[in-house]
C-alpha cells in the first residue's frame, strides 16, 4: 500500500511538471515580435535583417516605435506566467523554463522563434531579481563596450551560473534552470558567433526610425 502511495504521489509530480512546462511553452510561445509587425505595418519580420522576431531585429528595421513594445511583452510573459504560476497551482522554475523554451521554439511559428534573452529576463525577475540584477550588469558592460547586443546576449547567459555563485541562491533548481537556459541561449547565438567571428555582426546602435 506505502509503495503505491509512494507511485502516485510520483505520477502527480511528474504531471504537475509536465503541465508546468506545457503552459509555460503555451504562454512564452506568444510571437510579439512577429504579431506587432505584422498587424501594424502588414510585414513578416522573418523576411528583414536577421529574420529574427526578437526584439533586436524588430528595432533595427522598424524603429523603437515597434521595437520597444516587443521588447515589453516579450519580458512581461515571461514574467507574469511564471509569477502567478503558483496561483494555478504550477511550479514557478518550470513555468518559467517553460516559457523560455516557448519564445525560442514558438509553436506558433513552426517551432521558429526569437533568441529567449527578453522572456528569460522576465522569467529572472519572477525567479531570482539579484541574479537578474547581476546579469544584466555583465549584459550593459559587454554591449557598451563591444556594441554587440549578441555577445553582450551570450555573456549575459555565461553569468547566470556564476551568479548563482556569487549571490548564494539556496534552491539548487534555480541552478539547473541557469545550466539549462545558459546552454540554449548559447546555441541559438552560434550564428551570430559565427558573424562576430568573421566581422559581420551589425553593432547595436540607439537610434530612431
Amino acid at each position: 500500500m506505502r509503495a503505491y502511495f509512494l507511485i502516485n504521489s510520483e505520477i502527480k509530480i511528474l504531471a504537475i511538471i509536465f503541465f508546468s512546462l506545457f503552459i509555460g511553452f503555451l504562454f512564452g510561445g506568444i510571437p510579439f515580435g512577429y504579431l506587432i509587425p505584422k498587424i501594424f505595418k502588414k510585414i513578416d519580420i522573418r523576411n528583414y535583417g536577421s529574420k529574427n522576431i526578437g526584439f533586436t531585429n524588430v528595432y533595427r528595421t522598424l524603429g523603437y516605435l515597434y521595437g520597444i513594445p516587443v521588447l515589453i511583452l516579450d519580458i512581461s510573459k515571461g514574467f507574469f506566467i511564471t509569477y502567478f504560476s503558483k496561483e494555478l497551482f504550477l511550479l514557478p522554475v518550470f513555468v518559467g523554463i517553460g516559457a523560455i523554451l516557448g519564445h525560442l521554439f514558438t509553436p506558433y511559428l513552426r517551432f521558429k522563434g526569437g533568441k529567449g534573452v527578453a522572456t528569460t529576463i522576465g522569467v529572472l525577475l519572477a525567479l531570482a531579481p539579484k541574479n537578474l540584477i547581476f546579469s544584466l550588469i555583465i549584459f550593459l558592460i559587454v554591449l557598451i563596450i563591444f556594441s554587440y547586443m549578441s555577445l553582450a546576449s551570450i555573456s549575459f547567459a555565461l553569468s547566470l551560473p556564476l551568479s548563482f555563485i556569487l549571490i548564494k541562491n539556496q534552491n539548487p533548481l534555480i541552478l539547473i534552470f541557469f545550466i539549462i537556459i545558459s546552454i540554449l541561449i548559447i546555441l541559438k547565438h552560434i550564428p551570430n558567433i559565427k558573424r562576430v567571428i568573421r566581422k559581420e555582426e551589425p553593432k547595436f546602435r540607439l537610434r530612431v526610425k
